[in-house]
């Protein structure tokens, strides 16, 4: 502690905002406030010249609304590998009638998004934070426990950890960014609902006699959905569910036995699978934290809200929290300098006003991506006939797909500036 300062005086802060997770959505949001010109911190697990275990081989869908996000912060002009375009959307079921088609060009757009590999998302990530100058990045580094108040009600005190040993850091405001399994939440005392859907999922490249050509397949079952996504390097992202007391078994298949498996559960759309590259296993658990703040801290992402994957929703829900909460500390802190009054980042109604904005688009995605995931997975001989007049409806029915090609594009609830085109915004 400084000299000058006097004993009762509390420790010094180190930064406005602390965040605590450097995937996608954790480093999204330090880029988005290094525009607001904020302090801030970020503690990440993955050394410097090591990516997070997250920015694997997946493949994410981005929606039109993270398009246009991520570019205005730019991060998409940092991409080295080709994005894929989602031109369209077929949806169809194994067992029942009918499919739907989702057509961009139907509805105004020439795409509905992009298909991105999550290690090139993570590189360009890389290379837009190391650009950033007022950004102090702390790695590796862990989160160990919350400290409990040292004088200073405003401050949030976290205790973290490297290789040389733990130390303090305190911010005015905590954003828990570190997962489906956040040790921050915990440390919060804020509870969680799950769900295991027994559903495992299966992840790789693939190749196919047919060349993508922009059409994101969901071809869905009772163990989950079979997904191809048109990657732009001409092959396919594959996800294929399979009940999870099969995974191990499914897993251990070779290369022709597991692309006659997934070849099964998909069908023939795309001709006959011809190659796949090395494969991942995800469990299918939905996450729902009970609550999204406490005092002077926020969830965001998989922290927040961890969903089922079919719909593609969860980055592109997760970038919204981030870039609600970004919006918001931004109008604050406009408000406070015009008014010469102190701007609180961490101030609980900015904390509440977060909440509010993000409830309706919460609520909405996650019963979306649950309802669907329950319903196309249900065996029951009974729902057949009602999940095909589901798929005539959405197929032939103007008003019931306009709702479907909302969620597709990203713009569910109060949608943050960034996410709308640059026309829309003012840009």
């Amino acid at each position: 502690m400084p000299a000058s300062l006097p004993l009762s005086a509390p420790p010094p802060r180190d930064h406005d905002v602390l965040i605590i997770g450097g995937g996608l959505v954790g480093a999204s949001l330090a880029i988005a406030l290094e525009r607001i010109g904020l302090d801030v911190g970020l503690v990440e697990a993955a050394p410097s010249g090591a990516l997070p275990e997250v920015f694997d081989e997946r493949n994410l869908s981005f929606a039109e609304a993270t398009i246009n996000a991520l570019t205005a912060l730019g991060v998409l002009q940092k991409l080295r590998a080709p994005s894929g375009a989602i031109e369209r959307i077929h949806i169809s079921r194994r067992g029942d009638f009918g499919r739907t088609l989702l057509d961009a060009r139907a509805h105004g757009r020439s795409e509905f998004g992009r298909v991105v590999v999550a290690r090139d998302f993570g590189e360009a990530l890389e290379a837009r934070l190391a650009e950033l100058p007022r950004l102090r990045r702390y790695r590796p580094v862990r989160f160990i426990a919350l400290e409990p108040d040292a004088g200073d009600v405003r401050d949030r005190a976290v205790r973290v950890a490297d290789a040389g040993g733990e130390r303090i850091l305190r911010a005015r405001l905590l954003v828990a960014a570190d997962g489906t399994r956040s040790g921050v939440r915990e440390a919060l005392g804020i509870g969680a609902d799950q769900y295991d859907y027994r559903q495992t999922l299966l992840v790789t490249r693939l190749r196919a006699e047919q060349a993508p050509d922009g059409t994101a397949y969901e071809r869905l079952g009772e163990h989950g959905p079979t997904a191809l996504l048109p990657r732009g390097d001409r092959h396919y992202g594959l996800v294929h569910a399979v009940a999870s007391d099969t995974a191990d078994a499914v897993a251990a298949l070779d290369e022709a036995e597991f692309l006659a498996h997934a070849q099964t559960a998909f069908g023939w759309r795309a001709g006959r699978f011809l190659a796949c590259g090395a494969r991942s296993a995800y469990p299918a658990i939905r996450v729902l934290a009970q609550r999204t703040t406490a005092a002077r801290a926020v969830l965001v992402g998989n922290a927040a809200q961890t969903l089922h994957p079919l719909g593609a929703q969860g980055f592109n829900l997760g970038l919204r929290d981030a870039l609600t909460l970004a919006e918001l500390l931004e109008s604050a802190r406009t408000r406070a300098t015009r008014n010469t009054t102190e701007f609180d980042c961490g101030d609980p109604a900015l904390l509440a006003a977060y909440a509010q904005r993000r409830r309706d688009d919460r609520e909405r995605t996650l019963a979306f991506s649950d309802g669907l995931a329950r319903l196309s997975a249900n065996p029951a001989s009974l729902l057949r006939p009602l999940r095909s007049l589901g798929m005539f409806a959405l197929d032939r029915i103007a008003s019931v797909q306009s709702l479907l090609v909302g969620g597709a594009l990203g713009y569910r609830g109060d949608v943050p500036s960034l996410c709308r085109s640059p026309a829309d915004r003012g840009a």
